[in-house]
């Protein structure tokens, strides 16, 4: 495995300057550690093997410190005898053995609902003698065991009550479950205290038709059966209708919730978890911190639901530890990735596991990381870094999204604003890049045609890959926090240069491919919600009292321009990409019910060209087939090489993947038997 010489030379490098803070100086911090297992994890490389630990930790944070004050209810989290809140949460720690070796580099990697991530693969980790910290923090996903997904403890506020909405989209059966996320327990069973309706379609603006009033004696909190009809056995996880459930219509539900769990907490212990294995000696107990004096740089992923939390935490304040008057910095660097747009992390009741659908505020405030005024909504200036810059606490960012972030989460507005018409500024420490025409993630890769989709109204699974691109991007992370190298530009699709525009097939330049949808209607836009007077829109966090929401206005959301076969032209391109085998789309609708011709929940989608001219013209198909943009085996593997040398030049492929990569091509390319 190659590795730049200055940084074989790190792997020996001695601290000899750290700060480590006294245990015990602070009121607020991690109290104890308790370690549960150590796996041996093989590893050939030049800081030879690994371990990794498995443990709880326990801690303790002030409410009325100025670092947790905004943590939504905690004023009704119960205190211990110092008038803390406490916390346990689970984590790993994968590390060397011989932490002399280490690179002093630690990952902290944003758990996915709850479970273990290596982010960019062991065999780079590895090689770079990086550790990886996992630290639990969906409050709704609390400890069951030591093995598994992680979890974390944290406070309820015990006796509050307030209103919450439940959607159901072409449900079957006599009875469904009620979401428990946030721990959204019902309150009452009594259904006069709650409203029912169901609807045929529905809009991406938000306009139902067809909507009828359920009466409160049609619906019951209660399981229902064949041998047990409606109104059922009470229950107050379920809910039954008169006559069962109908899968051509939505509903949405309208209840009293009680017992909140006082999710922010997650987010503090996730620092404070984070800063103790940076900064601290051991904990209250004697436990001495294994990485002690040989962390350097912690740098962060977050993937998906995990790096829009990336993201809250930013905004929220939390990348400043509450070690004393002035905290110090737990992230120097930060991949929010395939994260385009925030979610519930610390509202009451708030869906932390949920993508943000319909009347979830997952874009209601910031979306930008440079200060905006956001004057369509007529909220206050602000940005992603607004708190961090005043505490000197800003990491280094790396934002990387593909096309269901563009199409379905909201991408857009951070990139043009809530007018849609001017290109934000992109403040120096942080960089843009954009995957176009990828999936939630990026597929598979590969170099097998496939086949089209034999429905008309939806398309196929999209191969266009993302990991080689992200991960030439950690290493041009590393550099640009360890070395001060500046990693490559940003790329990705802008107003002012005409590659970002109104989501219609006319501006985005879409072709007309039979039996195929249409980009027409596809965007699931921004929705501008009054969420009442007890939520905080740029810190999005607080209180929602309006429910459900009332939608004020449709904000602007844009697409990326695309070429003659509807590829997106903006960005990053894999070697797929650059050397298309179809269409690779980062949009995909909903192919029936009530949500029919809609984005689906970050879904993406792939045409594959016609393999001949004779196919073509037979299809009707306006894109030329595979023999005549390429005409032979040999031409299509000497310019992707081409293509695969530029990217590996820009620092946007690792030489080893391209590698890897040009021995798949040319196995798969040759038995396709798609070129002579």
């Amino acid at each position: 495995m190659y590795m730049p010489m200055r940084f074989q030379r790190a792997f020996s490098l001695v601290v000899t300057s750290v700060c480590l803070a006294t245990t015990g100086i602070v009121d607020a911090r991690v109290t104890k550690i308790t370690i549960q297992s150590t796996t041996s994890v093989a590893n050939t490389g030049p800081v030879g093997p690994y371990e990794q630990l498995r443990g709880e930790a326990t801690g303790e944070i002030d409410p009325l410190d100025r670092r947790n004050a905004l943590i939504t209810d905690i004023q009704f989290a119960p205190k211990n005898a110092n008038g803390k809140v406490e916390y346990t949460t689970q984590f790993t720690l994968l590390k060397p053995v011989d932490m002399s070796k280490s690179s002093g580099i630690m990952v902290e990697s944003i758990p996915n609902r709850g479970g273990i991530a290596t982010p960019y693969g062991t065999d780079l980790l590895f090689a770079w003698g990086e550790s990886v910290l996992n630290v639990a923090w969906q409050g709704d996903l609390p400890i069951t065991g030591t093995t598994g997904n992680l979890g974390i403890n944290v406070p309820r506020a015990t006796g509050v009550v307030g209103p919450v909405w439940d959607r159901f989209i072409a449900p079957s059966g006599l009875t469904i479950t009620l979401p428990q996320t946030g721990g959204r327990a019902l309150a009452t069973m009594d259904t006069t205290q709650a409203s029912l309706i169901s609807f045929t379609k529905e809009s991406p603006e938000g306009v139902k038709s067809n909507v009828v009033v359920i009466p409160s004696t049609d619906f019951a909190f209660a399981n229902c059966t064949a041998a047990v009809p409606f109104p059922g056995t009470p229950s107050a996880t379920e809910l039954c209708i008169r006559g069962g459930f109908n899968n051509q219509l939505g509903y949405e539900l309208v209840r009293l919730a009680k017992d909140p769990y006082i999710s922010g907490v997650g987010e503090a212990a996730m620092r404070d978890v984070t800063s103790f294995f940076r900064y601290e000696a051991g904990d209250d107990f004697g436990f001495a911190n294994p990485v002690a004096g040989r962390i350097q740089y912690v740098l962060n992923i977050g993937v998906s639901q995990s790096g829009r939390l990336g993201k809250h935490f930013l905004n929220n304040g939390f990348n400043e530890d509450d070690s004393g008057t002035v905290g110090r910095i737990v992230l120097d660097g930060m991949n929010p990735d395939i994260a385009g747009m925030m979610g519930s992390f610390n509202i009451r009741f708030g869906k932390e596991g949920d993508i943000a659908e319909m009347y979830d505020p997952g874009s209601a405030g910031t979306l930008w990381w440079e200060d905006y005024t956001d004057t369509v909504r007529g909220h206050t200036t602000w940005g992603f870094l607004h708190r961090c810059r005043l505490t000197n606490t800003c990491p280094k960012v790396m934002e990387t999204y593909g096309g269901p972030e563009m199409w379905y989460s909201h991408g857009s507005v951070g990139i043009a604003g809530t007018k849609g018409t001017e290109d934000l500024p992109v403040p120096d420490n942080v960089r843009r890049y954009y995957h176009p025409g990828t999936a939630h993630g990026g597929g598979s890769g590969g170099w097998n045609i496939g086949t089209k989709s034999t429905n008309p109204l939806s398309l196929a699974s999209n191969p266009n890959p993302e990991t080689q691109t992200n991960r030439a991007l950690h290493i041009a992370m590393i550099e640009w926090v360890k070395l001060g190298v500046l990693p490559p530009p940003s790329a990705y699709p802008r107003v002012s240069d005409g590659t970002l525009v109104p989501a219609t097939a006319a501006a985005t330049g879409w072709p007309n491919i039979p039996a195929t949808p249409s980009v027409n209607g596809v965007m699931n836009p921004v929705l501008d919600y009054d969420y009442g007077s007890t939520f905080n829109y740029n810190d999005g966090s607080g209180v929602i009292s309006t429910v459900p929401p009332i939608i004020k206005q449709v904000i602007p959301s844009l697409a990326p321009k695309m070429d003659v076969d509807g590829n997106e032209i903006p960005g990053v391109q894999s070697m797929l990409r650059a050397m298309p085998l179809g269409t690779y789309t980062g949009w995909n609708p909903i192919a029936s019910g009530p949500l029919l011709g809609r984005e689906g929940s970050l879904a993406s989608g792939y045409i594959p060209f016609p393999r001949t001219a004779a196919e073509r013209i037979a299809l009707g198909d306006p894109r030329l087939s595979v023999a005549e943009r390429y005409g032979s085996l040999a031409n299509y593997v000497s310019q992707s090489i081409l293509v695969g040398k530029m990217l590996v030049a820009r620092r946007l492929l690792l030489v080893q993947d391209f590698q890897t990569l040009v021995t798949q091509m040319q196995t798969q390319m040759a038995a396709s038997g798609l070129l002579p």
